[in-house]
């Protein structure tokens, strides 16, 4: 009984977060108010406060990892954009023809996705975008195309996602293999959308030009802190495969060094304007979207604890049997859920002596798993931070403009697979 309630109160605060414009709601509010409502539920039907507690605090030790890391991108992207960082590429970028740019955004956001990360490159993109479009549409339309070419690119790449770079940790996909596997899938889970987009969008944009701020950066000032940033945000990939540490301490590593390189240029001013005053620049990171990922997150954490996630993966199992099927449906499912629990419960679900390293059936989950949440914008992490740093992007402009096109590419990529695998050892569940 208990868990029908949980389940139904966790429908209902979607909902309420999908009808944020309607009910003149903050997202934010409704993410935090379902995450917190769900435990204090659930501590007190669980019958074992401890083993709650416990519960608990996994899952807020996965949250924190996400959250540090994201804060800490997200400062970095706001220093470098405080000091007009971002133009070293808007200068260059001379077209202005929205259908060319949307091309070009795309693919180095595909791209970057499988060597940063699907988060960080979003959120590198979305700000580059602000400073290119001012119109809002455009800008918007934009959006949805950096969030399905960073999930696309990410999904291809062992570190480009974190439900790839989970399986690459357990070996059950290698580098080469799932690069080499998935590489055509994505780039046509990309393809379609982008030559569908083509034909809605048209004319000319202009320019949002730069930061007007106090104290207009040198060109050193600016050079210098666009590679510290960018370099060091390039940087992050390495140095957890390096030391075999976790990616947000590699993530706060690097703002510890921006942070004090813009420590030494303000020392060159008599007194440093704001743009170099790392306490005036946080001031600008978008912490409503923060709390609305801990929202989302803690949510999905009651499902986890309680093993409806793993229930559902269950059921699929034996009624589908087909593993074909079943991913696709996860893939689905991602779009609502998290990726990184349903991709654990699929872990949980079969051994690595069923499906061995490089198993079809682990680069197709790679590939589901990393593509699905692009249906909708709180299905992926790419897609939260893009909410968060665009104010007009709500959860429903992007199901009806985005999310068509964002099922197209991720069915034809999955089609494209199963295509180049018509012959493999599939295995069915069961059979």
């Amino acid at each position: 009984m208990i868990l029908t309630v949980i389940a139904i109160i966790f429908v209902l605060g979607y909902l309420a977060i999908a009808l944020e414009h309607p009910l003149k709601v903050n997202k934010s509010a409704s993410a935090l108010f379902l995450g917190t409502v769900l435990w204090l539920i659930w501590f007190k039907a669980s019958g074992d406060p401890k083993i709650a507690d416990k519960q608990l605090f996994d899952c807020f030790g996965e949250l924190t990892k996400i959250l540090f890391f994201l804060m800490g991108a997200m400062t970095i992207v706001a220093i470098i954009d405080a000091n007009d960082g971002f133009s070293v590429i808007t200068s260059r970028i001379k077209t202005k023809n929205i259908k060319v740019l949307m091309w070009i955004i795309a693919w180095i956001s595909f791209f970057l996705s499988a060597v940063l990360d699907n988060l960080t490159t979003t959120i590198v993109m979305m700000t580059l975008t602000r400073k290119l479009i001012s119109d809002t549409k455009s800008r918007l339309y934009m959006a949805g195309v950096i969030v399905i070419a960073a999930n696309a690119g990410g999904a291809w790449s062992p570190i480009g996602d974190v439900t790839t770079t989970m399986l690459w940790i357990k070996e059950l996909i290698s580098a080469q293999g799932i690069i080499t596997s998935l590489i055509l899938p994505s780039i046509m889970c990309l393809l379609l959308p982008l030559i569908i987009f083509t034909f809605f969008i048209s004319g000319e944009i202009s320019h949002s030009g730069s930061n007007s701020s106090e104290n207009a950066p040198s060109s050193f000032e600016r050079n210098a802190l666009f590679i510290a940033g960018i370099g060091g945000l390039l940087m992050v990939p390495i140095i957890k495969t390096v030391f075999h540490i976790q990616p947000y301490i590699a993530m706060l590593f690097i703002l510890g060094v921006l942070w004090t390189v813009v420590e030494l240029l303000a020392r060159r001013h008599e007194k440093a304007p704001n743009r170099l005053n790392v306490h005036h620049v946080v001031k600008d990171v978008d912490t409503p979207s923060v709390l609305f990922f801990a929202g989302i997150l803690l949510a999905v954490g009651v499902l986890e604890a309680t093993g409806q996630l793993e229930h559902l993966a269950k059921i699929l199992e034996h009624a589908l049997g087909d593993v074909r099927i079943i991913t696709i449906i996860i893939g689905f499912l991602s779009a609502i859920v998290d990726n990184v629990p349903l991709v654990a419960a699929t872990m949980g679900m079969y051994s690595k002596e069923l499906f061995p390293t490089d198993h079809l059936m682990w680069e197709f989950i790679a590939y589901c798993a990393g593509t699905g949440g692009s249906m909708l914008v709180i299905g992926s992490a790419a897609g939260v931070a893009a909410m968060g740093i665009d104010r007009n992007l709500s959860f429903g402009w992007y199901l009806k403009r985005i999310a068509p096109l964002a099922l197209l590419g991720y069915l034809a990529g999955a089609g494209v697979y199963l295509l180049m695998n018509m012959n493999g050892n599939w295995l069915k569940v069961g059979g």
